[in-house]
């Protein structure tokens, strides 16, 4: 199964940024021609792991079950925007991004230790994907409209980890699922300040 750990914005997050991609990014010139994300596979991947046989799973389970609980609860926001070249439209995150960061090592260590097959783990840069483009697409004018976009900060209160299935080829609109097979709670309430936004990659 091919499975990744995430970190799953709230409702309350997800309508925010629904909202702001309506009312000021998918009006745009061209936005019909880019492939938006549904809102059900919102989300801020961890560590990802691809295929993972499933006699790994119990013993994945109880490290990132373990990894969680040593993280303490952090504060998180959905902040502006920015893009991979001209493929891939994100909205960024704010807040807890030390924590956040720390939350990835730890998730992209518990699997290594299971013996999941991971790439070399790079910077952790945390961006939630909301549109694809099949080719080269000047997004710039769509990171801008993002720009002053500030959610409500919710509690980071556990680890998900999520089973994603491909779309299927020839298959026009057709989006990869997602399930979430389980939820590992942190340590502790969330009191640490919002901090200053990270760089947004333009």
């Amino acid at each position: 199964m091919r499975l990744f750990a995430a970190v799953l914005p709230p409702a309350q997050a997800a309508d925010e940024l629904a909202s702001v991609l309506d009312r000021r990014v998918r009006g745009l010139p061209g936005a019909d021609g880019l492939r938006w994300t549904g809102r059900e596979g919102w989300h801020f991947t961890l560590a990802f792991m691809g295929e993972v046989d499933d006699r790994l799973l119990p013993e994945l389970t109880e490290r990132l079950g373990r990894a969680a609980h040593r993280t303490d609860a952090f504060s998180l926001r959905l902040h502006g925007g920015g893009r991979f070249g001209g493929r891939a439209l994100w909205a960024g995150a704010a807040g807890g991004i030390a924590e956040l960061r720390r939350l990835s090592e730890r998730a992209y260590a518990a699997a290594s230790r299971t013996g999941v097959p991971m790439e070399e783990h790079r910077a952790y840069h945390p961006h939630l994907t909301v549109a694809r483009s099949r080719t080269e697409t000047d997004l710039r004018p769509y990171v801008t409209a993002l720009d002053g976009f500030d959610g409500t900060p919710w509690a980071v209160g556990e680890l998900a980890l999520v089973q994603s299935r491909l779309p299927v080829d020839g298959v026009p609109g057709e989006q990869p699922r997602y399930e979430t097979l389980a939820r590992f709670p942190t340590a502790g309430p969330a009191t640490r300040p919002a901090a200053e936004p990270v760089a947004d990659g333009r």
